[in-house]
């Protein structure tokens, strides 16, 4: 098993994980231009305007992996020298285990073969997957995908940085997301959004042609065409809703 077998599972969280990566986006933005400085020791990542080094962000970081173009491999946090021993990497490599995923219980799993020579877009496409693939797992999220040197990237996984979801804060973003955001099975996303959110959810039908997401800002009515492809989202909000 390579890194290819990894993709469809991390798929599941495309919609949830796309909605805290916009928060913190916008958390980060708000700085302005800004820099990004990791303390492995302390565990943490800061995010600091240019203009103004004292206006910072400060989150809470744990390593999941690295990717490396030079051995063409993704070394997990677990195998890494600055790595932990347990937290989320952990979770992956338990979860690997009990279903019989070898690309995450391996201390490196290799590139696919078909990675390509010019290995800038793969090891970037690989390092939302292991983000994305951490959330479905974890339910920890948004990450952080850390440019290295020499084209190799460092995928962290942050606290402390953004708020909890809400279903507010959901749909007030969500029809940008939603067409932004590629999903090979919106309706489970739909119920993986759910879930990792700790939001109620109920399927308006047996057909399962829609789901209503609940929490106490108010609820999304999700409405799926017979492809299961997202075809409307209706809100209330404090009452009033939303189209």
């Amino acid at each position: 098993m390579t890194f290819d077998d990894l993709p469809p599972l991390a798929d599941r969280a495309a919609l949830f994980s796309a909605l805290r990566q916009d928060q913190l986006v916008a958390a980060v933005d708000a700085l302005g231009e800004h820099r990004w400085d990791a303390d492995l020791e302390a565990g943490t990542i800061t995010f600091s305007a240019s203009a103004d080094p004292s206006r910072r962000v400060v989150a809470g970081a744990e390593l999941i992996a690295s990717i490396a173009p030079g051995p063409r491999t993704v070394l997990w946090a677990w195998a890494h020298p600055r790595g932990r021993a347990g937290g989320a990497a952990a979770r992956l490599r338990d979860y690997g285990t009990q279903h019989g995923l070898r690309a995450l219980i391996e201390d490196e799993t290799p590139f696919p073969a078909d990675a390509g020579p010019d290995l800038d877009a793969w090891i970037g496409d690989a390092a939302h997957t292991i983000g994305r693939l951490t959330a479905e797992i974890t339910g920890h999220a948004p990450y952080f995908a850390a440019p290295l040197g020499g084209g190799a990237r460092a995928v962290f996984v942050l606290d402390g940085i953004v708020p909890p979801l809400t279903v507010t804060d959901a749909l007030t973003v969500l029809p940008r997301i939603l067409a932004s955001t590629t999903m090979t099975d919106p309706r489970t996303s739909v119920w993986d959004l759910a879930r990792l959110a700790a939001w109620d959810m109920q399927w308006t039908d047996e057909s399962y042609g829609g789901a209503v997401l609940r929490d106490a800002t108010g609820s999304a009515t999700f409405r799926f065409d017979d492809q299961a492809r997202i075809s409307g989202v209706q809100g209330l909000l404090g009452g009033t809703p939303q189209a």
